[in-house]
């Protein structure tokens, strides 16, 4: 598949619509999707040392910093007809390590390692199919699911923190059950994509 190819037939969102309104006229028309893609693989060691050395204020503001580009990098590409076939794959593998890496740190030392395996191998199945796919030349973008899924890890990973932050325990309740509302999104997100074949 082409990047012409993925550009055709693009469906906004309102979402799109609202981030190109807001966040996306912050930036100068030079950038790329591309380079916020690459922005948040930069960044996001930035977010785990901060996180795993126990700053937590400064780690919660810089999460979210990073996670913030992962709307700003598909509403662009979506918006200016920028999709390109690296995008398409690297995008998620960004949103994976993040997540991944946040998880490893904070999630495991907080809610314990049985959430944290059940985010983890979620996260590889994704990420294995979609190397499958690719293999095949077949390119999934992001689907409603997928997106659905990081935004409920953001949010349970703020809930989270502002528990360890603050002391306040039902924000770890809150979290658990995000986090566990998160995978049942990610499993419909990973049969979606399997239907399409």
């Amino acid at each position: 598949m082409t990047d012409a190819e993925l550009n055709q037939n693009v469906k906004l969102a309102p979402y799109d619509r609202l981030v190109a309104s807001t966040l996306l006229k912050l930036l100068p028309a030079s950038v790329r999707p591309n380079h916020i893609t690459m922005v948040r693989f930069i960044t996001s060691p930035i977010v785990f040392w901060l996180l795993w050395a126990g700053y937590y204020k400064a780690g919660l503001i810089a999460f979210l910093l990073v996670a913030v580009t992962d709307a700003m990098d598909g509403a662009l590409a979506r918006t200016s007809r920028q999709i390109t076939l690296w995008g398409t794959i690297y995008d998620g593998v960004a949103d994976k390590f993040l997540i991944g890496g946040v998880v490893l740190i904070v999630v495991l030392k907080h809610l314990g390692l049985t959430l944290v395996t059940l985010v983890v191998v979620l996260e590889l199945l994704s990420l294995i199919g979609a190397l499958y796919y690719r293999k095949k030349g077949i390119v999934h973008p992001a689907n409603l699911w997928g997106k659905i899924k990081m935004n409920l890890q953001v949010l349970a990973t703020v809930a989270l923190l502002i528990d360890v932050i603050w002391d306040k325990p039902i924000f770890s309740s809150a979290s658990l059950c995000i986090f566990l509302s998160s995978l049942g999104f990610g499993i419909i997100s990973i049969i979606a994509h399997a239907r399409k074949l």
